[in-house]
């Protein structure tokens, strides 16, 4: 069968793209493999700087593919991707939704990104919803469960109250709601979402590197910590940081960056 996972490169800047369109970027189990190892060829790469995650045909992703799970009985489908007692997570039914990787993606979202897409979405760093696009946890009609991370991710981007309403409702939330809930970052003119994240992915690509991950690192990382702990753990991966910034303060105090110029570094 044909590969519905492939990888545009501009630069820096690696756009990752699912194209199985007739099924509304539905994830069948060859498309979770190729998106798992895709995303770790980004990680692993050091010339990629920032991933964009972009469905091709109009849709984000649909959701785990209900035609493909009726084929199933019971846990059959899930045993390879229980988790180990100890060691790295194993891919999840989605794919690449339990990878914690060092690097951001941009997820530009067209169309459905509902249930498991939905959750994909939620994994990225940042969302770009086309106006027409759509979130929702349309999995709840079916009895599925949310198990690419939704219970965790949904809460933590938009608080408890409004998680709850969307994980027991499983109602659709257009992208007008999902801008001003705090459920994607940017909302762009229908066709322009891939455009408008490569951009993004680009203006984040020209920034000293290692200082962004640093912080990345310590707000993903902070959830369940007491601040003190938080705040040294912020300190412990961001200190070596500090002695190049000073160098990037020196070319400030050449005129370089001035009132908040960023076009010019």
């Amino acid at each position: 069968s044909e590969m519905s996972i492939r990888i545009e490169k501009d630069g820096p800047v690696w756009t990752i793209i699912h194209s199985r369109h007739a099924a509304k970027n539905a994830m069948d189990p060859q498309s979770a493999v190729d998106l798992f190892e895709a995303f770790q060829a980004f990680d692993k790469d050091q010339s990629a700087y920032v991933g964009v995650f972009w469905g091709e045909g109009g849709a984000f992703c649909s959701g785990w593919d209900l035609k493909y799970a009726s084929t199933l009985s019971g846990l059959d489908a899930l045993d390879p991707h229980d988790f180990p007692d100890k060691g790295v997570p194993p891919m999840a039914l989605m794919g690449p939704s339990r990878l914690n990787l060092s690097k951001p993606i941009i997820a530009a979202i067209a169309g459905p990104a509902v249930a498991g897409g939905m959750e994909l979405a939620l994994w990225c760093d940042l969302r770009v919803m086309e106006n027409t696009s759509y979130m929702g946890v349309y999995c709840r009609r079916w009895g599925i469960p949310l198990v690419d991370g939704g219970t965790v991710r949904l809460p933590r981007l938009v608080g408890e109250g409004r998680a709850m309403d969307l994980i027991l409702t499983g109602r659709r939330v257009d992208a007008t709601e999902a801008l001003q809930i705090g459920l994607c970052e940017y909302v762009v003119p229908e066709g322009d979402a891939r455009t408008y994240s490569e951009a993004l992915a680009h203006d984040i690509a020209r920034f000293p590197q290692s200082c962004m991950r640093a912080d990345r690192n310590s707000v993903q990382n902070q959830y369940g910590l007491s601040i003190n702990q938080a705040l040294k753990q912020e300190w412990d991966g961001s200190k070596n940081e500090i002695s190049k910034g000073i160098e990037g303060a020196t070319r400030f105090a050449k005129g370089k960056g001035r009132s908040g110029d960023f076009s010019d570094l």
